[in-house]
C-alpha cells in the first residue's frame, strides 16, 4: 500500500520508510514507500512531501560575560576570514585580611605569576614520574601540533569597572560583544544596553607583553619536607610573569602590599573597585593559534590564578634573608571574552524567511545560524490534486487515529496513533566547495565538526537531547552521537549530519506539543546546554547556545531551497526523514 501527498515544488520533502514491529496488543505491518526527498521535485507517485523551511539568521551584539570559558588568541577560518579574542576579566583575593601586618615588614613584590591551564588530556606517566600531556581546545594554524605558533598578548591593568547589576535595565548586568573588524580592527569594545565600551581607551600600567607558544608540557612544582624534595607534575598552563619591569613591580606594590590593614584586602566589593582587574589583549600580528581556557573560579575550579611572590624583613637584624609569601587572586568575578572579526562579506543580508535559503552559514565569535521550520507551508494531503492543505494538520492526520466524524482521539489527555515514528532525524548535508585541507594528522579541516539544534521557543534542548543516552562528559566530540550525529562522509566523499528530532515529533503528536522552530548551530561542546542573551533579539531568536558563541570554526550547510545534489544526483536539500510502522 502506498499514500502520497502532492505539495509544493520548492520546499524540500520527506517520505516514509516503514519496517516491521511486534506488539503484544497489535498486529503491525510493513507499509511501502520511498527513501525521503529524493524525489521531491519530481511529484511522481511514490513520494511523499511536508515541507521543511531553512533560512540564515546573523548575529551580533551577543552576550559575552558569564560564559563557560573563554577564547584568547587569533584564529583565520577559511571562508570566514579572522578572528581576534581578547579577556577582559576582574580578580578577587583568595584571602581577606584586615592586618596591617599581614605581608610583613618592608614587603617587596619578586613575581607576579598569571596562569591559565589549558584543557588538556593526561595521555601517560614516564618511568620519571613524569606526567605527559596532550593538548585540547587549541586551534593552531592547520591544526598542525608538530609545529605550533606563538600569539602575542598584552596584559594591561584594566580601569573600566565591570559592574554587576544594570540600573538601566533593573537585572544583571549583562555585557555584549561589538566585534565588526570593519568599524575597528584594533581595540576590543563591548556594548550594553546604554552605553559602548572601548577597553583600550580604558588601560593602566602594561604588566607584560609576550610571545605565548601553547605546549603540552607539564609543569613541575616542588616542595620540601624534612628535608625531602618532591616533585609533582601539574597539567601544562599558559604562564606569564606581570611584574617583570620597576614600572609593574610598583604598580602591584601598590595595588596589593601597600594596602595591608585597609578597605581593599577586606572584602570582594571593596577589592574590585580598588583594582578593576586584567585586559589580555591579543596581538593581530601573531600567527594562528587561539585556546579556549577555563578561569572559572569553584569546588572544580582550574586552578586558574595570580600568585603574587613577596619577600618581607624577617625581623633578624643579623641576616640579609627575607621571609617569603604568596598572595593568590582568583578570576572569580565579573569576565567577558571580547572579539574583533575580520571577516569574509558572505553572510546573507535577507534571509529568505518564505522559501528558504539555499545555503547556511553557522559561524560563532558573533557570527551567524539557522532557523529550521518544520512542516511550513501547504501540500496536498487529501491526494485530490490540490495543494491546499496545511502541512502541519497534514503531520497529524496522517499519523493520528481518528473517530467516525474525523476527530483526532484522545484517550487519557494523550492522542491514539495509527502509525507509530520508529525514528526521524534532520540530514543536513555540508558544502562541498569548503576548504577542507587535509592537515598533518590526516584529518579534514572540518572532521569534527559538531551541530547542535535547539527550540527557540524556550532556548532549552529538544526532547530527543535529554533521552540520548551516549553522554560523555569527558570527549564531547563523541558526546551524544545518537541525537546530535558526528559528520558522516560516504565512499563518494559528500559530508553530510543526521540530528535525531523523534521525540520532538513523538511529543507534537501525543501530547500536542507546539510545533515551534528550531535553531541550529555549529558548537565546540555538545554537553554544554545553556544559553546565552542577544542585545537585539528577534522575534525569531532571543538566545543562542552559550558554546557557539566560544566556537571559533566556521561551517557551511545547505538549507533546503537549493538545487545541489550528491554525487550520486540525489539531493543535498535540508530535509526531514521519518521512519514508522503502521497496525494493521
Amino acid at each position: 500500500m502506498k499514500k502520497t501527498f502532492k505539495a509544493l515544488n520548492y520546499i524540500a520533502a520527506f517520505s516514509f520508510i516503514l519496517i516491521t514491529l511486534a506488539s503484544c496488543d497489535k498486529e503491525f505491518t510493513s507499509i511501502d514507500s520511498d527513501v525521503l526527498g529524493e524525489d521531491n521535485f519530481t511529484f511522481n507517485t511514490t513520494s511523499i512531501d511536508f515541507p521543511v523551511v531553512t533560512y540564515n539568521q546573523n548575529l551580533e551584539a551577543q552576550q559575552i560575560n558569564a560564559l563557560s570559558s573563554n577564547l584568547l588568541g587569533v584564529f583565520n577560518d577559511p571562508e570566514y576570514g579572522q578572528t581576534l579574542a581578547s579577556i577582559v576579566a576582574q580578580v578577587v583575593p583568595q584571602t581577606f585580611t584586615d592586618s596591617e601586618d599581614f605581608f610583613g615588614e618592608n614587603p617587596q613584590i619578586e613575581s607576579v605569576i598569571l596562569t591559565i591551564p589549558y584543557f588538556s588530556t593526561q595521555v601517560n606517566v614516564d618511568e620519571n614520574g613524569v606526567s605527559n600531556f596532550q593538548l585540547d581546545s587549541v586551534y593552531f594554524d592547520n591544526n598542525d601540533f608538530e609545529n605550533p605558533k606563538a600569539v602575542t598578548l598584552k596584559v594591561y591593568e584594566n580601569t573600566y569597572f565591570l559592574r554587576d547589576f544594570s540600573v538601566f535595565e533593573n537585572a544583571s548586568q549583562n555585557y555584549y560583544s561589538k566585534a565588526d573588524g570593519s568599524i575597528n580592527n584594533t581595540d576590543n569594545f563591548s556594548v550594553t544596553a546604554d552605553e559602548t565600551i572601548n577597553f583600550d581607551e580604558n588601560v593602566g600600567t602594561l604588566f607584560n607583553t609576550e610571545a605565548i607558544t601553547p605546549t603540552p608540557e607539564a609543569r613541575e612544582s616542588t616542595s620540601t619536607v624534612d628535608g625531602v624534595e618532591t616533585s609533582t607534575f601539574l597539567p601544562p598552563a599558559l604562564q606569564m610573569d606581570l611584574a617583570e619591569s620597576a614600572e609593574a613591580k610598583a604598580r602591584w606594590k601598590n595595588l596589593i602590599l601597600d594596602q595591608a590593614g585597609l578597605s581593599p584586602l577586606t572584602n570582594a566589593g571593596e577589592f574590585i573597585n580598588h583594582f578593576k582587574g586584567l585586559y589580555i589583549k591579543a596581538d593581530a600580528s601573531s600567527d594562528t593559534s587561539m585556546m579556549l581556557l577555563d578561569l572559572a573560579t569553584g569546588p572544580n575550579n582550574s586552578g586558574a590564578n595570580i600568585t603574587i611572590n613577596y619577600s618581607s624583613d624577617d625581623g633578624d637584624d643579623e641576616g640579609d634573608e627575607r621571609d617569603e609569601g604568596a598572595y593568590v587572586l582568583n578570576f572569580s568575578g565579573n569576565r567577558l571574552n571580547t572579539f574583533i572579526n575580520n571577516y569574509n562579506p558572505i553572510f546573507p543580508d535577507t534571509p529568505n524567511t518564505v522559501d528558504g535559503d539555499d545555503k547556511l552559514y553557522l559561524k560563532g565569535t558573533e557570527g551567524g545560524m539557522g532557523v529550521i521550520e518544520l512542516f511550513n507551508g501547504l501540500v496536498d494531503c487529501d491526494g485530490d490534486g490540490e495543494i491546499n492543505d496545511n502541512a502541519f494538520d497534514c503531520f497529524k492526520k496522517t499519523f493520528r487515529e481518528t473517530d467516525e466524524n474525523g476527530n483526532f482521539i484522545l484517550e487519557n489527555d494523550r492522542f491514539k496513533l495509527k502509525r507509530l515514528i520508529n525514528e526521524a532525524h534532520l540530514v543536513i548535508y555540508e558544502d562541498e566547495t569548503l576548504d577542507n585541507t587535509v592537515d598533518p594528522n590526516e584529518n579534514e579541516f572540518h572532521a569534527f565538526d559538531r551541530l547542535y539544534i535547539y527550540n527557540l521557543e524556550n532556548n532549552l534542548p529538544i526532547q530527543d537531547y535529554f533521552t540520548d543516552f551516549t553522554a560523555e562528559a569527558s570527549n564531547p566530540f563523541i558526546s551524544r552521537r545518537f541525537t546530535l550525529g558526528n559528520r558522516i562522509v560516504d565512499e563518494q566523499g559528500d559530508a553530510k549530519f543526521k540530528l535525531k528530532v523523534t521525540d520532538l515529533l513523538n511529543d507534537i503528536l501525543i501530547n500536542d506539543a507546539d510545533n515551534t522552530k528550531l535553531g541550529l548551530v555549529l558548537t565546540n561542546n555538545v554537553n554544554i546546554a545553556s544559553t546565552t542573551a542577544l542585545l537585539n533579539s528577534t522575534e525569531d531568536v532571543t538566545n543562542v547556545p552559550s558554546n557557539t558563541v566560544i566556537t571559533p570554526r566556521g561551517t557551511i550547510v545547505y538549507g533546503n531551497n537549493t538545487n545541489a545534489t550528491t554525487t550520486e544526483g540525489t539531493s543535498k536539500k535540508l530535509r526531514l526523514e521519518v521512519f514508522f510502522t503502521e497496525s494493521e
